[in-house]
């Protein structure tokens, strides 16, 4: 009888430990951005905006004050927005458009980005394709992705994040003879994407909408 009374307190004190392990929980145990299948990926914690930690750079500010009211309201019209994880979604992204149009992928594109967007990156790539050229580029690393401005009409939400990233980039003929760029030397790029989304839709996904240089 002790035995039973002495496994049923371990038990107890197992279970205890458990509860404390994992049931409390902070809010703030969410996942990484999300496989590129997935695209841009509409988080599912809700947080403020006043409450976002620096993702990349705890020195640099990754929400300018022209946004923040913008911003708000996409919290306010959708509980589920979370604007780390916006931001870590929107750098998953911008690797994925470079990457896709670098290699001439158009269905990615058409997935990635709205339809004038994947449109211009298809004639961009046709007329590189006329001139047989080829795109070795790489992207380096993204030093900082900041939202600029974020507004709300209605529905339709759009955020603006300006990219400072280094990228290495060369342009190689048909017989793969560089003609211009370097793989050795990246070279600092500056730009601005805006994303869109309608709020509250079966969609998740934000799609690039309009693309800009700083």
């Amino acid at each position: 009888m002790f035995y039973v009374v002495l496994l049923a307190m371990v038990a107890a004190f197992l279970a205890l430990r458990l509860y404390m392990v994992l049931g409390k929980r902070t809010g703030h145990e969410q996942p990484l951005a999300r496989a590129a299948e997935e695209r841009v990926p509409l988080p599912a914690i809700p947080r403020t905006i006043d409450a976002v930690a620096e993702p990349r750079d705890t020195g640099a500010r990754t929400i300018e004050p022209g946004a923040e009211a913008g911003l708000r309201a996409i919290v306010s019209a959708e509980g589920g927005f979370d604007v780390t994880q916006f931001l870590e979604g929107a750098q998953s992204a911008y690797r994925m458009i470079l990457e896709a149009f670098w290699k001439g992928d158009r269905d990615a594109l058409g997935w990635l980005t709205e339809a004038d967007v994947a449109n211009a990156f298809g004639e961009a790539i046709d007329t590189r394709e006329a001139a047989g050229h080829t795109l070795d580029n790489r992207l380096v690393s993204i030093e900082h992705a900041v939202i600029t401005n974020a507004q709300l009409q209605g529905r339709n939400a759009q955020i603006t994040v300006r990219f400072d990233a280094d990228i290495a980039a060369v342009t190689r003929d048909a017989d793969g003879n560089v003609v211009a760029g370097s793989l050795t030397d990246a070279v600092e790029t500056h730009d601005v994407w805006t994303f869109a989304r309608t709020l509250k839709s079966d969609d998740p996904n934000w799609k690039l909408s309009d693309t800009d240089e700083a």
